[in-house]
């Protein structure tokens, strides 16, 4: 930093990584979102019933099981266009909403009043109430990560990698002397790897990693990421 400072003059802010947490939902409930507005000439009207569930994709699944024109045809994609709006927050912490399901089961509509910005709104509104009743969860991201180290360190490596909430999946021997331990370890204990890796091997090992999935975080971290979330976007309002 000191250098950036003297030889260009710039000055640089160093903040903590940032982990790419998810949220998704654990039931099926079904909804109603309504939004209604009178001010003078036309109103804005627009209503919706809608299940969510947990899905088999990482993007939304978007269906309609509509009967009897209860809402219209023109109106389907509004409402899907509100729900791809909204999962870019889910309710926990903020962040993207993956493996979620919406069917749109039912609603009305006013024949003056309805609009696509009201169901798209109606939308939003039961998106929020359903996922705040359908057991939403953090998933963290679980990275692959393979050490390559000489075999005296193998007892310290091991060790580490269990205090940093890793799976370790295997050891294979290597030419020289050297042994690959191969891990999956949750994203966010991995972001001093490199340093803590040349400390403790004295510059002897080496890693590779890769993003693997996501799994549900744990409850302690789970309550540690909300409790931030709600700090920063309290810090947010205030300003």
């Amino acid at each position: 930093m000191n250098k950036l400072k003297t030889k260009f003059g710039v000055s640089v802010e160093l903040t903590p990584p940032k982990v790419p947490y998810r949220e998704t939902i654990k039931k099926k409930v079904k909804v109603e979102g309504k939004h209604k507005k009178q001010s003078g000439g036309h109103g804005q009207y627009g209503h919706v019933w809608i299940e969510f569930e947990p899905g088999d994709k990482e993007e939304l699944t978007f269906e309609e099981k509509i009967f009897g024109g209860a809402v219209p045809k023109q109106y389907f994609p509004a409402v899907e266009k509100g729900l791809q709006e909204s999962i870019r927050k889910g309710v926990l912490a903020g962040y993207p909403v993956v493996f979620l399901k919406a069917t749109l089961v039912d609603g009305s509509y006013h024949s003056v009043d309805s609009s696509e910005m009201a169901f798209k709104i109606a939308a939003n509104l039961a998106y929020k109430k359903g996922l705040e009743q359908a057991s939403p969860v953090l998933l963290e991201p679980i990275a692959h990560v393979e050490v390559y180290v000489p075999e005296s360190y193998m007892g310290e490596i091991i060790g580490d990698l269990n205090k940093r909430r890793g799976r370790i999946l295997g050891m294979n021997p290597q030419d020289n002397g050297i042994q690959q331990v191969v891990a999956e370890v949750p994203e966010a204990e991995m972001f001093k790897y490199a340093t803590d890796l040349t400390s403790m091997t004295q510059g002897r090992g080496s890693f590779k990693m890769w993003f693997e999935r996501y799994e549900e975080a744990p409850p302690h971290v789970s309550q540690k990421v909300i409790e931030e979330a709600k700090k920063n976007m309290s810090a947010e309002d205030s300003q």
